[in-house]
């Protein structure tokens, strides 16, 4: 029989609901782009019964490419969690891009930069890396070069985020069109408060997101890996930096 001194059992009780997979939904951003598919697909339909069925494969493609999975965040101080999903194609120290330098953005002549490569098939919806306030966004015009290449962080068209958290660090992002990616779509604006997780935009297509992770972050992601958006931990305060083994 347990004491009258006692503390009353604290740990929380253990959850019974259960979570059902589902088809995600279409971003109503693509919506318009299904029903051209779909248009078309019944037109081609029509005209030669062979292309009808072939243009149905692309309309799911296309519903395929806008959709908008639920993703579960960790919830927690000190952690960066992926603005996208996609394959990790890089990480490394470099210098912090001028468009965010300065005591406006980053404030910080270099910091590591995670790079988050994004293919035609991945999920293009991108979700901000911490909860915090935007403090800047610079959308830059540029070239179409393949997202994969270093050199595309300072020649395609790009957009830059600032973000500041509640203890004021500093987070940057960017988006960064690709080959086949011709358009970058934001839902954001500067002084926005946002959760860590939340959608801030998306870029169709095909492309690439950067993280810059400040000097008291490390990696927590290793080359090679998939990050899911909004789930994946690309950084955690005071860490040691992940490694990783391809097999």
């Amino acid at each position: 029989m347990a004491s009258l001194d006692t503390p009353p059992h604290t740990n929380p009780p253990v959850s019974t609901t259960t979570v059902k997979w589902r088809f995600p939904s279409v971003h109503p951003e693509g919506r318009k782009y299904v029903m051209i598919s779909a248009a078309l697909t019944l037109l081609a339909y029509v005209i030669l019964e062979e292309l009808g069925f072939l243009m149905v494969g692309v309309t799911i493609w296309v519903a395929s490419f806008f959709r908008d999975p639920i993703r579960v965040t960790p919830q927690g101080e000190g952690l960066i969690v992926s603005p996208a999903d996609g394959l990790v194609t890089m990480i490394e120290r470099v210098p912090v891009p001028r468009e965010i330098a300065g005591a406006e953005g980053l404030n910080e002549a270099s910091r590591i930069r995670v790079s988050i490569f994004m293919s035609v098939f991945d999920v293009h919806i991108n979700r901000t890396p911490v909860a915090g306030t935007i403090r800047q966004v610079v959308y830059i015009a540029g070239k179409f070069l393949n997202a994969d290449l270093d050199k595309a962080s300072e020649e395609n068209e790009r957009q830059h985020f600032v973000m500041e958290t509640r203890d004021g660090t500093r987070i940057g992002f960017t988006q960064i069109a690709g080959l086949v990616a011709r358009r970058i779509v934001t839902f954001v604006k500067p002084g926005d408060m946002l959760v860590a997780g939340q959608r801030f935009g998306l870029i169709r297509f095909g492309s690439r997101l950067d993280v810059f992770l400040p000097d008291d972050y490390a990696p927590q992601v290793a080359l090679g890996q998939r990050c899911l958006a909004g789930e994946t931990i690309v950084g955690m305060k005071g860490a040691a930096a992940a490694a990783g083994v391809a097999q």
